[in-house]
């Protein structure tokens, strides 16, 4: 299936809660979540009013929240979540631990980009190096101790200007660590649970994939 290139703030809306999918523009008063608070489509006020979901939908809809949240597609995903089970610990928190160290969401957590969709971007086109060198691809999984940086010739590239003057970016999660002046970063720890504020019930997915 293609990547999805319609108006994100639908997915948003379909899922009943702000995805960040557009950086800045999420925290406006104008963002549709707000002024149309039920899913999209000429239906959607009907399933807003519907009081109860079957535990199938309430698992399906946390799956493709967090998809979406991540930019994942649906391989990708499963692909995520069948690491993440044959793995020790718990499956759901593999899960998370496996999303957050992907190379796009850790630009987008260190106030490099607006969103991971323009995270992911700087990472395709070559503009972060890990430990001195270039990777290009945004599902590198990173780990304890790797240096990141955005490359001396796209240091001062307006994407990453903007992004890390913005009064909306991203806290500081404590599990990296920034030189914003030399644009380099470093993974001091592995992320737990208790690093990822985002409200996500990754149980339901583990359910919904255990079937």
């Amino acid at each position: 299936m293609a990547r999805y290139t319609g108006p994100v703030c639908k997915l948003c809306r379909r899922e009943g809660q702000k995805l960040f999918l557009k950086g800045a523009k999420c925290y406006t008063e104008k963002c549709p979540v707000e002024r149309r608070a039920y899913p999209p489509g000429q239906h959607g006020p009907a399933q807003a009013r519907r009081r109860k979901q079957s535990d199938y939908a309430l698992q399906l809809r946390e799956k493709q929240k967090v998809k979406r949240m991540y930019g994942l597609q649906e391989r990708q995903f499963r692909n995520l979540f069948s690491s993440a089970a044959s793995q020790q610990g718990v499956t759901g928190e593999n899960l998370l631990v496996h999303l957050e160290t992907r190379l796009d969401n850790v630009i987008f957590r260190l106030g490099f980009a607006v969103s991971r969709n323009q995270a992911r971007q700087l990472v395709r086109h070559r503009h972060v190096q890990v430990n001195g060198k270039v990777v290009d691809i945004p599902s590198y999984e990173v780990r304890p101790g790797d240096d990141i940086a955005i490359r001396a010739a796209s240091k001062e590239i307006e994407p990453v200007e903007v992004a890390l003057d913005s009064r909306t970016r991203p806290k500081m999660v404590e599990w990296l660590t920034l030189d914003q002046k030399n644009r380099v970063a470093r993974v001091v720890r592995k992320p737990t649970r208790d690093d990822i504020s985002a409200e996500i019930q990754e149980q339901l997915i583990v359910e919904l994939y255990s079937k």
